[in-house]
């Protein structure tokens, strides 16, 4: 123990009343235990590599392949294909090959040649936690098409998709080829593109490779990762160690030029008509990736354009609270985790970035540029950004400001952190919020997570610090993380009433929340089909905390079966109280009146095989919502045709009936994606939507070819057309038959420095 946590326990002996603040100072000071293994150290080779997908140079040979265990269907089972994964390095590069025998090559999946997309094809990973710090990893990803699938992985993999930034792009090279033994693969990752901290010459990271084999739903992975967790944690990743290696931190410049048409429809002057607005636009800007240290970044962009970006998915609202859209921009998606604050309720964030840039309806604003500090110091991470928007669409300039900090404490599972957001109009208007917050890892699978939060907004009450918790937030949970066995969760969230994060998303205000969820998963090792069986029971409740009457309650028993090939199934029955204090209405012709009501209804939903070529999906509700009835059908597929081409079709229908008050509402939710690759750099991708409450269909196309990593070429075409042009009320102008055009093209090209 060090002299400075010795201090700390004289000082809160001393001073009990400071008691919180001195555990805290012995936290940060205590050093983080990691669990003793014993690393493997990796061996340096000399002699050439050719990326060209056959592992087949004499420096290979040199190379023992790792062991590997199977880790499904069934933990530790005797493999199905043979596999050899070798990894090595030189002065400059990681290199990964694969091996991957199979004695029926008409059995690989190769389903798609889309550029950080899988389709359940046969698939190569190899993952670094590059820091050895147990919570964050990146992760390389391969099919036998070699197309490039690259990830971040944040909070040790907890949360799912959650947790993964699949937006983060860096510079690496990857060869495959098929043949009839198999397929094989080679990797090469640039040590620049990786940030990593040595010590005595000595760099030590956490490694998982992994094989997964379509037809039979097999992987193999080293380390050996059991059922009861995911290779997808970075703290199962096993140490593995490079010597003589130098941490190489090049500049990247991207200049962009972006040009096209637009067209827009507006009211006239007169407020009588439409009329339609065309306009050229010509603009260039600069993205800059300068490293400031080692392991610490500053990312600069001028008159920042998201012009690539993919269009907001539609969605249907049936109840009395907003909409949650999420973020689709890379600038602000890539490394988006460290910025990551647990509020304590679904949907619920200090810092959101769709507030910065994009107006209520989701219309961008123009942005005039920005920076972005993200990387490690020492044992924090840090992350910082600022952005300035200009003066457009009758809103004043705005600057955006979030800093973030966190630290690992106790164990490699264990940190404590802050975070503040700002949000400053042109015309004096402000918003700032804070927050602490902390995940320690207790004991085993014990984890405790807490948050507080404050805001202060000029045109609200101002907090006051001898009464902390106005205009605050309180969130604390405790969970039990495991994937066999009991599992469970409980929550309590405390909001006030003049809590408004500027530039987060909360829907919800003055209110108390209580959440628990108790699970029971157990693994069936003999079992011909089945594979597992997941049991349990979820509930949350929203309490008003100025009359402590229950707002919203959700009552969720199920059952879920996964089979061998993966497919599931899950059966449950909802059961659902609200207190509506307001009515509010669904459509022009249905509306719910205020009141209590409990209803309720079962859910049936079934997912196919990854391995199948076409893979439907089917969620059906049934039963009674408020006062009435609702059935509610969700379908949706994964067809790939061929490698070339995807389909992925998505149907939502919403069947509404309140027959004692003789009113009803159906809703219709059509997409549609339609993606193919040429190649693995040429690719197009075509974006249907149609909302019949919106009466609205939307159309995206984006055409892309990529010369090489930080060197595309972009052509996007976006419309918007109303299906119901007379929906408003009588007095008012005809809508017209387009709302939107816009035809843009982009070219961006990346210099390294």
């Amino acid at each position: 123990m060090s002299c400075q946590t010795d201090s700390a326990r004289r000082w809160i002996i001393k001073y009990p009343l400071l008691q919180p603040l001195g555990l805290l100072s012995i936290l940060l000071a205590t050093d983080i235990a990691v669990p003793a293994q014993d690393p493997l150290v990796l061996l340096r080779v000399s002699a050439p590599i050719v990326l060209d997908g056959l592992p087949d140079e004499p420096a290979w040979q040199t190379i023992p392949p790792l062991p590997l265990t199977v880790t499904q269907p069934v933990y530790r089972a005797e493999a199905s294909e043979r596999t050899e994964i070798r990894v090595a390095y030189d002065d400059n590069f990681v290199y990964v090959s694969g091996r991957c025998y199979t004695r029926d090559p008409s059995t690989i999946r190769l389903n798609s040649l889309y550029r950080d997309r899988w389709s359940g094809d046969d698939t190569f990973g190899f993952m670094l936690d590059t820091f050895y710090d147990r919570e964050n990893a990146v992760r390389f990803i391969t099919t036998p098409g070699g197309i490039r699938i690259d990830q971040t992985i944040s909070n040790d993999g907890e949360g799912g998709s959650a947790s993964r930034d699949n937006s983060w792009n860096t510079f690496w090279d990857v060869a495959t080829t098929v043949t009839d033994s198999g397929w094989f693969v080679e990797m090469r990752i640039p040590f620049s593109s990786l940030r990593f901290r040595s010590i005595n010459g000595e760099v030590t990271m956490g490694m998982t490779v992994y094989r997964w084999i379509a037809v039979s739903n097999e992987r193999q992975t080293f380390p050996d990762v059991p059922p009861t967790s995911s290779i997808e944690r970075p703290s199962r990743g096993y140490p593995v160690v490079f010597r003589g290696i130098q941490q190489k931190t090049p500049i990247y410049v991207t200049p962009y030029a972006v040009g096209g048409f637009d067209r827009r429809a507006e009211l006239d002057p007169t407020r009588t008509t439409y009329r339609h607005i065309s306009s050229l636009s010509r603009e260039i800007g600069i993205d800059l990736k300068y490293p400031i240290v080692s392991n610490l970044t500053l990312d600069l962009t001028l008159n920042t354009d998201f012009a690539q970006a993919e269009a907001d998915d539609q969605q249907i609202n049936l109840t009395r609270f907003p909409l949650f859209f999420p973020e689709k921009r890379q600038f602000f998606l890539e490394r988006a985790g460290i910025f990551n604050l647990n509020m304590g309720t679904a949907r619920s964030m200090l810092f959101h970035s769709r507030r910065i840039g994009l107006n209520d309806r989701g219309e961008p604003i123009r942005v005039l540029g920005g920076a972005r500090v993200i990387g490690r110091l020492g044992n924090w991470d840090l992350g910082a950004l600022t952005m300035q928007t200009a003066r457009e669409k009758g809103l004043s300039p705005e600057n955006f400001g979030v800093l973030r900090v966190r630290r690992q404490v106790i164990n490699a599972q264990s940190y404590v952190g802050g975070m503040m957001t700002s949000r400053i109009n042109a015309d004096g208007g402000w918003n700032y919020a804070y927050a602490l917050d902390g995940i320690l890892n207790i004991v085993g699978d014990e984890f405790v997570t807490f948050t507080w939060a404050q805001t202060v907004d000029r045109a609200r009450l101002k907090p006051s610090f001898q009464k902390p918790f106005t205009a605050g937030r309180i969130a604390l949970e405790w969970q039990r993380r495991v994937f066999e066995g009991f599992s469970y969760l409980t929550k309590i969230t405390w909001s006030d009433a003049e809590f408004e994060p500027g530039l987060g998303f909360d829907p919800r205000r003055d209110f108390s929340f209580v959440r628990n969820n108790l699970d029971y998963q157990w693994f069936l090792k003999d079992h011909e089909t089945l594979r597992r069986i997941w049991i349990g029971h979820w509930g949350f409740a929203y309490v008003r905390n100025p009359d402590h009457r229950a707002d919203y309650v959700w009552l969720h028993p199920f059952v879920q079966l996964e089979w061998q090939n993966a497919a599931t199934v899950l059966i449950s029955t909802d059961h659902y109280y609200e207190n509506v204090p307001q009515a509010f209405s669904l459509s022009s012709s249905a509306s719910v009146p205020a009141g209590s009501y409990w209803y309720h209804d079962v859910w049936l939903a079934a997912t196919p095989p990854d391995r199948w070529f076409f893979r439907p999906s089917l969620d059906l509700f049934y039963g009674t919502f408020y006062d009435g009835k609702k059935t509610t059908l969700k379908l949706s597929a994964i067809w790939n045709l061929s490698r070339h081409l995807e389909l992925r079709p998505q149907y939502e229908l919403n069947v509404i009936r309140f027959e004692r008050r003789q009113q009803r509402y159906d809703s219709h939710l059509l997409q549609l994606r339609i993606q193919t690759a040429l190649n693995t750099r040429a690719s197009a991708a075509l974006f249907l939507q149609y909302n019949s409450a919106a009466s609205i269909v939307i159309s995206n196309v984006r055409l892309r070819y990529n010369f090489n990593e930080g060197h595309d070429l972009w052509l996007v075409y976006n419309e918007g057309i109303n299906t119901d042009r007379d929906r408003l009320m009588p007095s008012s102008p005809r809508l017209p038959l387009t709302n939107a055009r816009a035809i843009l093209l982009k070219y961006l090209y990346t210099f390294e420095m």
